[in-house]
């Protein structure tokens, strides 16, 4: 045998390793494979979680447990195209749990989902990163975030994806974020209100009820209804509750038209161009009980101003409450006795009333068996007499 020498250098091989097919049916395993180094292994094993965690709960919180959270949290990041959108789908996924969702909150992970809401990404991308924030921005501290990480513009402009998973999703989280003013103001600022009047035509009745639960939320804001009116806000509304076919979002819809009514100068402003007519048509209307109460109610709101009483006198609105004193439904009834309460603080309201056969059917309404009614009858009784001695004979 030769003696070996000193001097000999060791060389790395020129050989490549041979491929090798890796199968596992463990949880653990693939979770390792997460920490690879290899796109090939990173884009299958991220496939495998997702797969593995849509299939319940139980299985994501397993997956929680064997530390699977963090390196997907640092995946939605990496330069490879497929391996970020596999990252996303797992993580998107495992967050619509409460437990892996409170963990995610710890991870940081709010601004690098955020980065990727641009238009270069990949759809399916967009997709998990605002389920993901769907799933976050129910907290307030993920919220506030959000906010400060200037999550608003991207996510408003998501409001016009041809995808409507995420036009869902972003609605959500823009529905959580307008619970605090400082995002309740950027919605208008940044041009949100066309594009959440347009969403009450989707096919998708979910994104219409979160259409007008947003709008509801920012129209309580007086700049935000200046915008809503010139975008013809309360005409869109109107033509919705005039579709017989979308009665499932009319009251959601009434309660966004008493916010839009809420001021004078708009209340007037939609007199003049004949909203009001349209609405006491409405109102007049049979629908379904509860939404001809709601209806009524609506106007009750709006009655809360002197200005508003003056305008709605002007209309004719007792006329309308009298007729709907003597309908079936006692909740309808009601919600007439106390707009009759309401409008009865304008004087020549409460003559109108009386002139009009108000009084004695309001009396008769003392007799219901319902408690409500009569609670609301009395109410109406006693602002109509109130400095009225013609009611009061």
């Amino acid at each position: 045998m030769g003696r070996k020498s000193t001097k000999e250098s060791v060389t790395p091989s020129k050989e490549t390793f041979e491929p090798l097919s890796l199968e596992s049916k463990t949880p653990a395993t693939v979770v390792l494979l997460l920490n690879s180094h290899e796109e090939d292994i990173l884009v299958k094993a991220c496939e495998a979680i997702h797969k593995f965690a849509d299939k319940g709960d139980e299985n994501k919180v397993c997956l929680l447990g064997l530390g699977a959270l963090e390196p997907l949290s640092k995946l939605i990041a990496h330069s490879n195209r497929l391996v970020r959108r596999n990252a996303f789908m797992a993580l998107g996924i495992m967050a619509t749990n409460g437990e892996v969702n409170n963990a995610l909150k710890n991870l940081n992970a709010i601004p690098l989902i955020i980065q990727k809401l641009t238009p270069e990404e990949d759809g399916v991308v967009h997709e998990f990163a605002t389920l993901c924030l769907a799933s976050l921005s129910v907290d307030s501290t993920c919220r506030v975030e959000i906010y400060t990480n200037n999550g608003m513009p991207p996510l408003i402009k998501l409001l016009t994806s041809p995808d409507p998973d995420v036009t869902k999703n972003s609605l959500e989280i823009i529905f959580n974020l307008v619970q605090d003013y400082k995002s309740l103001q950027a919605v208008y600022e940044l041009g949100g209100i066309p594009s959440l009047l347009e969403l009450l035509k989707s096919d998708f009745p979910v994104i219409q009820h979160l259409a007008l639960k947003t709008l509801q939320c920012v129209s309580t804001d007086k700049d935000t209804r200046e915008t809503f009116r010139e975008e013809q806000g309360f005409e869109k509304l109107m033509d919705l509750l005039h579709n017989m076919h979308l009665t499932d979002l009319h009251a959601e819809a009434l309660h966004v038209v008493a916010n839009s009514l809420s001021d004078s100068e708009t209340l007037q402003l939609i007199h003049n161009n004949g909203g009001l007519a349209r609405l006491m048509d409405f109102v007049l209307t049979p629908q379904a009980p509860g939404i001809q109460s709601t209806a009524v109610k609506c106007l009750t709101r709006v009655a809360q101003s002197s200005d508003s009483r003056t305008v709605l006198h002007e209309q004719d609105v007792e006329k309308a409450l009298v007729e709907l004193l003597s309908v079936v439904d006692d909740n309808v009834k009601a919600s007439a006795c106390q707009a009759v309460a309401a409008m009865s603080f304008h004087p020549a309201s409460k003559d109108s009333f009386r002139d009009l056969g108000g009084v004695p059917v309001v009396v008769q309404l003392l007799s219901s068996e319902s408690s409500a009614l009569r609670e609301a009858a009395t109410q109406a009784l006693s602002s109509l007499t109130h400095s009225n001695k013609l009611n009061a004979l």
